[in-house]
């Protein structure tokens, strides 16, 4: 297992085909704005409110197989806007690929892995996998999301 980081604060542990993408390896729309977020060096990326949320990551994907994509994120008590909020998880091959989604909806108090059902991109050889977690309809000011950590993971054959 190792843990890697890059120019650009991109964080993650690898072990052998499992990538675990931690706040500080996402690109969080936002993040850098104190007003919205904190973004600790350790732990998790706490959200404090936008009405925008757009948090994704890109890995590297050397073997062909079927990866599965998920967030562990927590709601916090106090978390608002999130109920009747869809907030979609989606994938895609290279920049120009074609996003599978999965919808779910969070509730203040829960630690959870979403999406429920695994989010099942199929890579056929060497390519950048492109993932993320978004709520950009609704317009709803959202706060009290914990970000732990993004899991891009081989599923089993």
């Amino acid at each position: 297992m190792a843990l890697l980081q890059s120019d650009m604060l991109l964080e993650y542990v690898q072990d052998g085909d499992k990538f675990e993408i931690l706040p500080r390896g996402l690109n969080i729309v936002w993040g850098n704005d104190s007003r919205y977020w904190k973004i600790p060096e350790q732990g998790p990326a706490e959200l404090t409110q936008v009405s925008w949320l757009e948090v994704s990551g890109v890995v590297h994907i050397t073997k062909a197989m079927t990866y599965s994509v998920s967030f562990e994120v927590k709601v916090k008590e106090e978390g608002f806007g999130w109920n009747g909020t869809d907030v979609l998880v989606m994938a895609k091959i290279g920049k120009t690929g074609k996003y599978k989604f999965k919808v779910n909806n969070l509730s203040p108090g829960q630690n959870i892995v979403i999406p429920s059902e695994p989010l099942a991109i199929h890579v056929v050889g060497p390519s950048d996998l492109h993932f993320g977690l978004y709520e950009v309809w609704s317009g709803k000011w959202k706060g009290g999301l914990e970000i732990i950590k993004a899991v891009v993971q081989p599923l089993p054959l």
